[in-house]
């Protein structure tokens, strides 16, 4: 499966996508990495890594259907397959989404469908819940819409601040957006519509992570 990760920052997620790829998705090549700034730190990741980049500045374009046109031309250009969003701050429009149904997933920092949008953690700790983890889902029209792959949490205790909230989820992240990756790369799972059905290896799959919190 060749697939295209589109970020426009750090990218940590993305770096850990890379390494998975290589280490144990071996169905999975990671062919291009996409950003709408120049500045994304994760750019050089990908390129240290012999990945091809490509950036498309979003305010060059009058309206954001005409910047997701250009996206899409990049992504059939190299003949991508599927599409990870690893910290792309885009909201993509309606006729995107539906020219990648199914075939795009991005990851969020909270347990959705609680705490869409921006300033999770805070929100988090101001709200005083005692859970919170992250889940990758698949993409849909709106902000943090669709179906869920997947899901880690974590208890938080009183010691937590923003910040550690932050550096614990952030881990989840990373054991989690592979996996559900792999899920996909290694049709363990079936999307029909908004509908997931999972394998028995997907199950043990995502349980492994689990038990490894």
């Amino acid at each position: 499966m060749r697939i295209a990760i589109l970020i426009s920052g750090r990218g940590s997620n993305m770096t850990k996508l890379i390494d998975s790829c290589k280490e144990n998705i071996p169905s999975s090549n990671i062919e291009l990495v996409f950003s709408n700034s120049s500045k994304a730190i994760g750019l050089e990741y990908a390129k240290n890594e012999s990945i091809p980049t490509e950036v498309i500045d979003h305010k060059e374009f009058e309206t954001r259907e005409k910047f997701d046109e250009a996206l899409h031309r990049k992504l059939k250009e190299y003949e991508i397959d599927f599409i990870c969003n690893a910290g792309f701050m885009r909201i993509l429009s309606k006729e995107f989404v539906e020219k990648w149904f199914n075939k795009q997933i991005n990851i969020h920092p909270s347990i959705l469908p609680a705490f869409k949008g921006l300033d999770i953690h805070k929100r988090v700790i101001d709200s005083n819940v005692q859970v919170s983890g992250c889940t990758v889902h698949l993409v849909r029209a709106g902000v943090d819409e669709g179906p869920i792959v997947g899901q880690l949490s974590t208890y938080i205790d009183s010691t937590y601040d923003e910040k550690k909230l932050a550096n614990k989820v952030l881990e989840l992240e990373h054991m989690l957006y592979p996996t559900c990756l792999k899920l996909f790369s290694e049709e363990l799972i079936k999307v029909e519509g908004d509908n997931i059905k999972y394998s028995s290896e997907a199950l043990i799959e995502l349980k492994k992570i689990q038990n490894n919190i």
